[in-house]
């Protein structure tokens, strides 16, 4: 039967690389430092607007200090990834959960990037690209080298794998 054969939507069984809370929060940090900074600099310079400069920087500095210590945490617990012969899974979000599925038969190509704040944690992003309007479904928060080895595993499973005629 067509239908014994099909992926299902079920939890992923992977968690993310631990570091990645670290990475989160350094992202957090990083983009609540800048618009900071920013009106901590005019604040000083501009004194009729001292006030409404630096109001606005400590609450925007808290905000993201509580962000910062939160979200990352929780994301942690949320973020799973898993890769069988059949499908990747993927399941990202906090508020608004998204579960993907790519089924190795749709597999166009599989990338690992890592960024400069990737690297300063050891981490590395594999990107799985297929012909879907969706786009493409990215595991982020991997160790690198273990990310190197999925993606060396992806290419042999999809290689392998005979292409949808859908």
């Amino acid at each position: 039967m067509a239908g014994e054969n099909a992926v299902r939507l079920r939890p992923p069984r992977n968690a993310v690389d631990r570091r990645s809370v670290g990475w989160w929060r350094t992202q957090w940090l990083l983009g609540t430092a800048v618009p900071v900074a920013v009106l901590g600099v005019l604040g000083a310079l501009i004194g009729p607007a001292r006030f409404w400069l630096l109001l606005p920087a400590a609450v925007l500095a808290a905000a993201g200090l509580a962000c910062a210590a939160f979200f990352p945490a929780w994301w942690y617990r949320l973020h799973r990834w898993e890769v069988t012969d059949e499908a990747v899974y993927v399941r990202t979000g906090a508020l608004w959960q998204e579960w993907r599925i790519a089924p190795m038969s749709r597999i166009q190509t599989v990338d690992t990037v890592r960024g400069p704040l990737e690297q300063l944690f050891g981490l590395a992003t594999v990107t799985v690209t297929t012909a879907s309007s969706k786009g493409a479904v990215e595991i982020e928060g991997l160790d690198h080298e273990a990310a190197a080895g999925l993606a060396e595993r992806l290419t042999a499973i999809t290689g392998a794998t005979p292409g949808d005629a859908t």
